[in-house]
Order: structure tokens, then C-alpha cells, then sequence
């Protein structure tokens, strides 16, 4: 079956760093663009940052721009969110998606084909 496993979230103070992998399996990233989103409690789901099928494009919500970078390996089937200098304001729960859609609704979750369970991410003294 279709499957997204993140991992590499955790605990980690203001100002550090995480780096968040997302393994594919039973399907090819390559077919697909691939982003990611997180959830604050009492807050809706937002897009965090998304990728292009070609590595070409690359898109960033303007809260963490400067600071994370998204990438892929699609001979890994991977894809990952390299965070620095995270702020108490990043802690989320942090999803990987895989999915096809026009560039104006990649921060729209539901227009994904595929979701990841999430992994933990807090920023706290």
C-alpha cells in the first residue's frame, strides 16, 4: 500500500536545528510534488514548503522562508525539510504529502493524493 513515514522530529531549543525525512513506499516519488505541512495546536493545517517532480521549483510559506529547505532523493524515495533557526512558534506536528496539483493550491492539504501520519516537532526553552 501507498505509505509517508516521517521522522526526525523532536525537542529542540530556539535557535536549533532539525532536519525531517519522509520515506515513500508501495509508489515512486518521482511521479509526484511533494511538500509539507504542520498543525499547531488549536490551529488549522498550513503549508510549510513544497517541491516540484523535477527538483526545479521549490515554494516556501513566507513564516519560514530563509530558514527551512525542502529537498528530495527519489533514489531514496525521500523527501526532507531541513529546519534552522526554529522558533517556539514552528512547534507542530509536521506532515509530509505527495500529490499532483497546480502551483496555486500546493498549500491546500486535500489536493494531495497521499499523507503521512506526522512527527513531532517542538521548539521550547
Amino acid at each position: 500500500q501507498e505509505q509517508l513515514v516521517e521522522s526526525g522530529g523532536g525537542l529542540v531549543q530556539p535557535g536549533g536545528s532539525l532536519r525531517l525525512s519522509c520515506a515513500a513506499s508501495g509508489f515512486t516519488i518521482g511521479y509526484y510534488t511533494l511538500a509539507w505541512f504542520r498543525q499547531a495546536p488549536g490551529k488549522a493545517r498550513e503549508g510549510v514548503s513544497c517541491i516540484s517532480r523535477d527538483d526545479e521549483i521549490t515554494i516556501y510559506a513566507d513564516s519560514v522562508k530563509g530558514r527551512f529547505t525542502i529537498s528530495r532523493d527519489d533514489a531514496k524515495n525521500t523527501v526532507y525539510l531541513q529546519m534552522n533557526s526554529l522558533e517556539p512558534e514552528d512547534t507542530a506536528v509536521y506532515y509530509c504529502v505527495a500529490g499532483g496539483f497546480y502551483a496555486s493550491t500546493w498549500d491546500i492539504w486535500e489536493v494531495y493524493d497521499y499523507w503521512g501520519q506526522g512527527t513531532q516537532v517542538t521548539v521550547s526553552s
